[in-house]
């Protein structure tokens, strides 16, 4: 199904991106992904320093981003299950390309608002939803079942890496050329995206005839109810939840809380939330290894038990040396969720029924967005009403024990998390039993 490089050593050396379509694939998604992190840090600047917005303001403005997962997440699913992912992908790119480009325009033509940034972070919101639900369950068409794991853990180690370059080149760029000249970068790595991506050869499977009987709630509904008895997946979802809930809380603040409270400069912004985005790419490097030596599901809860703590590192920033603890802080909490998020996107590639896999995806990332814009208004919120520096307090108080709800569940009795879903008659043949094939 994939090419490979003809040179054999070469070959053991690059794995995967031997393959020349998850080569495209991979450069594609890291030169988008390097736009993405600018504009994390571009967008909520464009708010604070040429808008003059409140904390509660960029909480709203992060909330957007993310609120249509939970208006749209599910129907998305169950469409992304009925046609080819690919065209769907492409369409995206051009979409939220389009979109950012217009933020610039309108802030040197002099006319930009926060009523527009909220509609772009709206509407790249589901352009957003669309693209990831399409893009996880493209990857097992490109990628062969066995090079799941390792496929995964390159995708999140360039995301990570991104990241360190997004975030600390994005105050850099604000502060010499303004902060909307980032968002013309995203948009030029939307642009790329799509070029790699008309690029790839595989022929993605043909997406199953629709049952005329299959109305879309219906469908809807298959996704949701694999995903809450499953006695995997739940615990997941809702740890994936409450993670982002936390997260979101105190990334809603943290600009304004560096800037604002702790007062350090643009540039330097940049930087510290760098140290997150340095722990995702230790992190993702660190996840096939740990895998392997420990157990997927033994050596993530271990390496969970062990980073989420740090996060109350953070709220004790002060300034000068006292800016190492933001640092280390989140350097080890983003080294913890980068692990988390390879082993669990390549255990839910591998265990969902191919026909499924679309809406079980679209189910599990809405129920776990759907609170990042309750964390975005919360932190923003309390940020307005206690301050960010108590904000950041209450939320990483909820983010350093959360990872206790995986312990609850099954995969705490487990060295390694089951590679294949199947159903098993119930005793008495009266119902299907539902159960997991390591």
């Amino acid at each position: 199904m994939n090419t490979t490089s003809d040179t054999p050593g070469a070959g053991r050396r690059l794995g995967v991106l031997r393959q020349r379509d998850f080569r495209l694939l991979w450069l594609g998604e890291t030169t988008s992904g390097l736009g993405a992190s600018i504009t994390t840090v571009a967008l909520p600047l464009v708010a604070v320093v040429e808008l003059r917005a409140g904390a509660f303001e960029v909480g709203l403005l992060a909330a957007a981003v993310w609120l249509p997962w939970l208006l749209i997440g599910l129907p998305a699913g169950a469409w992304v299950d009925r046609v080819r992912r690919r065209p769907l992908l492409i369409a995206c790119d051009l979409v939220s390309a389009a979109l950012y480009v217009s933020v610039p325009v309108a802030a040197w033509c002099d006319v930009l608002t926060l009523a527009q940034l909220l509609a772009v972070a709206v509407m790249c919101g589901v352009s957003a939803v669309f693209f990831k639900t399409a893009y996880h369950a493209y990857i097992p068409a490109v990628l062969d079942e066995r090079d799941l794991l390792e496929g995964n853990a390159k995708l999140q180690s360039s995301e990570a890496g991104t990241r360190v370059v997004g975030s600390g080149t994005a105050g850099l760029i604000a502060q010499a050329f303004g902060a909307v000249a980032g968002l013309l970068i995203d948009a030029l790595t939307f642009m790329v995206s799509a070029v790699c991506l008309l690029m790839i050869r595989v022929r993605e499977p043909a997406p199953p005839a629709p049952d005329a009987t299959a109305t879309l709630r219906r469908r809807i509904g298959e996704g949701l109810r694999f995903v809450r008895h499953d006695p995997y997946l739940r615990p997941m979802v809702t740890y994936g939840a409450v993670l982002n809930m936390a997260l979101m809380g105190y990334q809603a603040v943290q600009i304004v809380f560096l800037v604002r409270t702790v007062g350090v400069s643009e540039a330097t912004v940049g930087v510290l939330i760098m140290s997150g985005s340095l722990g995702g790419i230790l992190g993702a490097l660190l996840a096939t290894a740990i895998g392997r030596r420990f157990g997927s599901a033994r050596g993530m809860l271990v390496l969970q038990a062990v980073t989420s703590p740090f996060a109350l590192l953070m709220p004790l920033t002060t300034p000068g040396a006292g800016l190492l603890l933001f640092a280390v802080g989140w350097f080890t909490v983003g080294t913890g969720v980068a692990v988390c998020n390879v082993v669990l996107g390549s255990f839910r590639q591998r265990y969902c029924p191919p026909e499924l896999l679309g809406r079980v995806v679209a189910t599990t990332m809405m129920l776990n967005h759907s609170t990042i814009p309750l964390g975005s208004l919360l932190g923003g919120l309390l940020g307005d009403t206690l301050g960010p520096r108590p904000t950041i307090w209450i939320m990483t108080g909820v983010l350093a024990p959360c990872w206790l709800i995986l312990a609850l569940g099954p995969m705490r009795r487990r060295r390694d998390l089951p590679h294949a879903y199947e159903v098993k008659p119930a005793p008495g043949g009266t119902a299907p039993a539902v159960d997991a094939a390591g």
